[in-house]
Formats: structure tokens, sequence, C-alpha cells
């Protein structure tokens, strides 16, 4: 079945239609099917991952239903490790699916509630059932990104992993000299330094520590070269690559404070997939909003929602600081000292998240319509 073609039957109400439900695990997939409100759901399961079984339950379903082949099929998913392969599986099979995102689910409120699989898959399809009946904020839909950009993700991705294993390397290797009562540093002549070192008698380390060292650092060696291996491609791409999302990392970098690896994140994670519409959007989708709490008498802020991309997030909050020090003359610079810059530790820091929502509505602007954050200064060349 062609997806414009489930795609142009879904604007007729009166179409019937095959609503599909799947709750996914690692070895078994448990499959819902009706055909609307008040039809008990058929329930199937299959192994995970067999797309021939998928297809014949989709085949099973329509004949019991009587459903002709052009009835358009809707399905959905929640979001999770199983990732957007299917989600593309099915639209190439002309059916239309919905990624959702699992937090925005409702749920019962009790302490002890039932959850099972066929629970599951029974609320997915009630909901799927209400949305396309016209409840469009019921549920967060994901927005899945293009083939090509969600592999551009692993570079970046890969590179934040293999800095954080460096950090859990040089802390070990300091950990175990310390408790020895020793301290030097983690520097390309470790090796040589341990022949040297001695304990609180005089002696030198004992032998089986010595191992464990060399081994240690031996994987700290391998990390460093493959970040190496990806610094050196991100600058391959920077020099020679002519793709839209490159030509985005190269703009941000014009922009003094913002360096390769924080200018890469903000365009792969964020700007050069997503169409955003207004300020509110940017703010949101980086989970940099308040959440007030208003019932009653009772009135609070609960802080930022913390409900979109983590690590434009933290990465946001970081060059906000960069930013105070790089482009102390800007707008968004003399707002924050103005605001929060006589405040304590704790001002401070709050401060400093409203700055980093500001600065990204900033950066989308000026990718968008290139124009250059008041005050700000580009680097010279």
């Amino acid at each position: 079945m062609d997806t414009k073609l489930a795609q142009n039957t879904l604007q007729d109400p009166i179409s019937p239609r095959l609503y599909l439900a799947l709750e996914l695990s690692q070895k078994q997939w448990k499959l819902g099917f009706t055909i609307g409100v008040g039809q008990r759901p058929r329930i199937r399961t299959i192994q995970a991952r067999d797309l021939l079984a998928l297809q014949w339950e989709i085949e099973q379903a329509r004949h019991r239903f009587r459903f002709p082949e052009t009835a358009p099929v809707l399905s959905c998913y929640e979001a999770g490790r199983d990732g957007f392969w299917l989600h593309r599986y099915l639209h190439s099979q002309g059916i239309a699916n919905l990624v959702v995102d699992s937090a925005s689910i409702e749920v019962s409120r009790r302490s002890r509630r039932a959850k099972t699989d066929k629970l599951d898959v029974d609320k997915l399809l009630e909901m799927l059932i209400r949305y396309h009946s016209g409840e469009r904020k019921l549920w967060r839909v994901v927005h899945v990104p293009g083939f090509e950009m969600e592999d551009q993700r692993h570079l970046h991705r890969e590179l934040v992993t293999l800095k954080a294993e460096r950090t859990r390397h040089i802390n070990r290797i300091k950990g175990l000299l310390i408790g020895q009562g020793v301290t030097i540093p983690v520097a390309a002549d470790l090796l040589e330094r341990l022949d040297t070192v001695r304990l609180w008698d005089g002696s030198g380390l004992p032998s089986g520590l010595r191992t464990r060292l060399e081994r240690e650092y031996q994987r700290l060696q391998l990390v460093n070269q493959h970040i190496q291996q990806i610094e050196k491609q991100q600058e391959e791409q920077l020099r020679t690559s002519d793709q839209p999302c490159i030509v985005q990392v190269r703009q941000l970098l014009r922009l003094r404070g913002i360096g390769v690896s924080s200018a890469w994140l903000f365009v792969m994670e964020f700007f050069s997939w997503r169409d955003f519409h207004n300020r509110r959007e940017v703010g949101a989708l980086a989970g940099l909003t308040a959440t007030p709490y208003s019932s009653g008498g009772t009135s609070r802020e609960q802080g930022i929602s913390k409900a979109g991309n983590r690590r434009i997030r933290a990465m946001a909050v970081e060059i906000a600081w960069v930013w105070l020090r790089y482009q102390p003359d800007s707008r968004l610079s003399g707002w924050y000292q103005q605001r929060f810059g006589q405040g304590n530790n704790r001002m401070r820091r709050i401060g400093i998240v409203a700055m980093a929502r500001r600065l990204l509505i900033d950066l989308w602007r000026y990718l968008e319509t290139g124009t250059v954050p008041e005050g700000a200064v580009l680097k010279s060349a």
C-alpha cells in the first residue's frame, strides 16, 4: 500500500481504518488491532523484529475485520531502545505510524496500578483512536529525524562518550596511586614515572598494582587515539563538506565563544533538522521552559521542565557561562549582569539557565536570518 494513498485516505473521516498498537520488548512484540471504539482488540504476540510475522498479522487482521486492501492502517509505538527503524519500515509499507513520547502517556495515579503488556497495548489503542479523532494534545508525538541526519549524530555523541571514558581512566589511575600515598600527573611519561615512585617505606610499587596501572594506561591511550581520530574527521568535514548542516556549523563558529564541540552539537542535535516556528518551541524542545504549579491557594515554581534534549540543555548552560566571558559587551551578557550579577550563587545559577534559553533563541535567529546577536563580536579571520 502506498504512503500517499494512506495519507489521502486519512482525510476522509468516514473511511474504515485499522488501528495497530505495538508494545515492543527485547524478546517479544505485543500487537493490538481494532477498528474503533467499542471493538474488542485483537491481541497477538510475535517474536521481536520478525517483520514477516508482523506483515502476516496485519493481513490476518484485515481479513478478520473484513477490511479491503486499500483501507489505511494507523499504528503507533512508544519511543525507546528500538529507535526509528521500525517507523521507517512501517512507512515503507504504507502504514501511517506515530512514535510517541512515553512520558506523555497518561497513566493511573493509584499507588498500585496493574501493568502488563496487554494493558499497555489496550491503552495505546485507545489513545491512538482518540488522537486520530481530533485530540491532538492527547500525547506528544516524536519528530523522527531523517536517516542521514540521524547518522550524523554518531560522531559527536561518540566523542562525548570517549571523553567521559578518558576522565574515568584518569581518575581510576589517580585513585589507585593515592591509595598508596602517591600523587603524580597522568601524562605521556606516566610509565617512566612509575619506575621512580617510592612508597612511604622507600619500596617501589607492588607488582600487581603496577600491572594494573599499565593496563589502565594502555586503555587510556587507546581512548585518546580514538578522540584524535574523531576530531580530525570533524576538521576534515569542516574544511571540505558543503552539506547544509556543516555550513551551519561554520556559521556558528564565527561567533566568539562558540567552539567546534558546541557548534557541532547545536547543529546536529537541534538546528539542522528541526523546523522551529517561534522562540517558545526552541525553549520547550531544550527543556528550559518554566513549569508553574498553581492550584487553589498554592502557587509555586517547579523549575525548568527538563523535558527536552538533555545534551542541548547541558551544552547551552555551559556555553552561557562561556558567553559571559567572551561576549561581555553583548546585550544578553548585560541583561544577565543587571538581573543576576549582584546576586548570590543560587541566584546566578538560576539566571544562567534563563540566559541559556535566551542564547539558544538568539543562535536560532542567527542561523535562520543571519542576524548576529545584539552586541556580539565575530571572530577575526
